[in-house]
């Protein structure tokens, strides 16, 4: 909901790090690898319950994905980088649920799951949505620099970030905020269905 206002102050303060990284070799595709590799340790370190550290992991994942569009945009963007950023963030994002619910499965097995299902939701209809805007040559506005059709939603990435860092802090409190983000997930869903269905039903392009 609100990344297409924050993106212009990332990228103020990302640019100058990825100009120093690309001087030195640093490519896209490495920070994106990177930054899985972060991600994974994050997912241990809620495992066993070492709860700061976990957020400090996912803070890092987040600002090496935020490096690597920085360091593409100033070398030469490609569709395999395009590919791995996007594949990679869903993949971490289902993961950092399973690391809560492997922490404690009696209380965070069942919110964790329904959080994934969720997830799988908006992630299915954001990539359905943007595999036939780009067979019908639509360009996102809001986006412009995205390597993909972004279409945004209630829950985008700085949300999920938010509460992934709320359940961090008060991580007793898991339960309560994977429920309450898997409803929010949904919502988003129905709507990005309804936007498909309405965008894409006038005309054919089979």
């Amino acid at each position: 909901m609100i990344d297409h206002r924050l993106m212009p102050v990332l990228r103020a303060v990302l640019d100058p790090p990825a100009r120093a990284l690309s001087a030195r070799g640093v490519t896209a595709d490495q920070m994106t690898i990177l930054g899985f590799t972060l991600g994974l340790a994050a997912v241990a370190a809620l495992a066993v319950g070492v709860f700061g550290l976990a957020l400090l992991l996912i803070l890092a994942n987040r600002i090496a994905d935020g490096l690597d569009g920085a360091i593409a945009r100033r070398t030469r963007p490609t569709d395999r980088g395009a590919f791995l950023d996007i594949a990679l963030d869903f993949v971490f994002y289902a993961l950092v649920p399973l690391g809560f619910a492997l922490s404690d499965p009696a209380a965070n097995a069942l919110p964790a799951a329904a959080l994934i299902a969720s997830f799988v939701g908006t992630g299915s209809s954001f990539l359905a949505y943007a595999s036939i805007a780009a067979r019908r040559g639509l360009t996102a506005e809001a986006y412009p620099t995205k390597g993909i059709y972004y279409l945004g939603g209630l829950a985008e990435g700085a949300e999920t970030i938010a509460v992934f860092v709320a359940m961090c802090v008060w991580p007793a409190a898991f339960p309560a905020l994977a429920w309450a983000f898997a409803a929010l997930c949904a919502v988003t869903t129905l709507s990005r269905w309804h936007q498909g269905w309405a965008a894409f039903g006038s005309t054919s392009n089979s």
